[in-house]
């Protein structure tokens, strides 16, 4: 097997731009939770990302059962869990680190349905990246919790169910099953929305919202979804999966970087620590079946 082909530069800038509005957008959904109450900002989040382009792109040919299911584990379960932890227990960059979680809890779903045990890079990969876990909930303090930290990873494992199901479903258009999913997402979490949060509450922060909060409703359904997963969808249909694929990991470090940057998160010697550790695992996860190949070419 050949090596991936080198991606074009605005091929590259692309997926670099993709990685930049991912990681900045737990600053984004940090300023909009300072106005909204975390389930109506997931509510409108998905109204906006299932209209108008529900409307207008056809339904991509999947069952409903899985529309709805890939709807209520990402819309629901990953963004109402990850939103109520970030109201007041996890600082946006750690959450951008301790979501990414996903990635090991998908390759365990995966691998318990097709009844495979890890290989050994990714045993150790988990291990390490649990290293970096286990630094973060031992120095919960401050803007992080010990339920923060609970609350993501319930997210991360509700992304990887997620994954299963849009596995599940096939090559379909990435932007259709979005739209359409989120057609499962929003209604929940605007019951949800009025059953916990109450309808006076909801009333006074629509109208209290300034410019600045409904920036970042539309960052959440146009930037980070919309542009996001359209562009990163483009990539995908036209390079192997090894070239794009280790981009995702400087989501974090784009998060981190930009939480530090814009809301003065402070970057203590441990939190680097824990960083470091979590994306050494995933580096190692994502990376290490290529340099393997590379060496047994003798490349």
């Amino acid at each position: 097997m050949s090596a991936p082909a080198a991606l074009p530069l605005r091929h590259t800038l692309l997926a670099l731009a993709v990685v930049a509005v991912w990681g900045s957008n737990f600053v984004v959904i940090k300023l909009g939770l300072a106005q909204l109450p975390p389930l109506l900002f997931a509510a409108l989040r998905f109204a906006l990302a299932a209209f108008p382009l529900a409307l207008f792109m056809p339904r991509p040919p999947v069952r409903w059962r899985n529309l709805a299911a890939y709807g209520l584990a990402i819309g629901l379960g990953t963004f109402g869990l990850l939103f109520l932890a970030m109201t007041r227990h996890i600082s946006p960059g750690l959450a951008s680190l301790v979501i990414q979680a996903q990635v090991f809890f998908t390759i365990g779903l995966v691998m318990w349905q097709a009844g495979e045990r890890p290989r050994p890079f990714q045993a150790v990969a988990m291990a390490v990246a649990a290293a970096g876990m286990g630094l973060i909930i031992a120095r919960t303090e401050g803007d992080t919790t010990a339920p923060g930290v609970a609350l993501v990873l319930l997210a991360a494992l509700c992304w990887a169910l997620g994954n299963l199901a849009s596995r599940a479903a096939g090559p379909v258009n990435a932007l259709a099953y979005v739209a359409w999913s989120s057609l499962f997402a929003a209604p929940p979490l605007l019951g949800l929305s009025l059953w916990l949060e109450g309808a006076p509450r909801i009333g006074a922060a629509l109208a209290s919202a300034d410019a600045a909060a409904w920036a970042a409703v539309l960052w959440q359904a146009l930037g980070n979804t919309i542009f996001g997963y359209g562009a990163w969808a483009w990539l995908m249909a036209r390079h192997p999966a090894a070239s794009i694929a280790p981009f995702a990991l400087l989501v974090p470090v784009t998060g981190i970087g930009a939480s530090a940057w814009l809301l003065g998160e402070a970057l203590p010697g441990w939190k680097l620590a824990a960083a470091a550790l979590v994306l050494a695992g995933l580096a190692l996860n994502v990376l290490w079946p290529r340099v393997a190949a590379r060496w047994r070419r003798g490349v």
